[in-house]
């Protein structure tokens, strides 16, 4: 079973920058598409920004142009290094690979469900 770990949450001023890190347990980047996920108190959990095996990313217009997503493959980890933050962009953010919004990973990882990581806090205040 895939496990991801999310590190690098916390609280920040409005204007300032946090950098989140996701760290699989084995490497899946070659045969999976990863996002990063948040989900808002009293609301629905959303995709913040995908990256494909293949190095493609999206972004959601919310966080285009402030946050960027990336993969350092020797480190088995992914990133999304987050500026300019916004009191809107607190909520919980999880790290997720093989997602609806990714399609399935393939192979050996294919799972339906995908796997997530447990989430950390980021809160930005005025």
């Amino acid at each position: 079973q895939v496990q991801l770990v999310e590190s690098g949450g916390g609280s920040v001023q409005a204007g300032g920058s946090l950098k989140l890190s996701c760290a699989a347990s084995e490497y899946i980047f070659g045969s999976c598409g990863m996002a990063w996920y948040r989900q808002a108190p009293g609301k629905e959990r959303y995709v913040v920004s995908t990256i494909t095996s293949d190095g493609t990313t999206h972004y959601a217009d919310s966080v285009k142009g402030r946050f960027t997503i990336s993969v350092d493959l020797a480190k088995n980890t992914l990133y999304l290094q987050m500026t300019s933050l916004k009191t809107e962009d607190t909520a919980v953010y999880y790290c997720a690979a093989g997602t609806p919004s990714t399609l399935p990973c393939s192979g050996a990882y294919y799972s339906a469900d995908g796997f997530w990581g447990q989430g950390t806090q980021v809160t930005v205040s005025s």
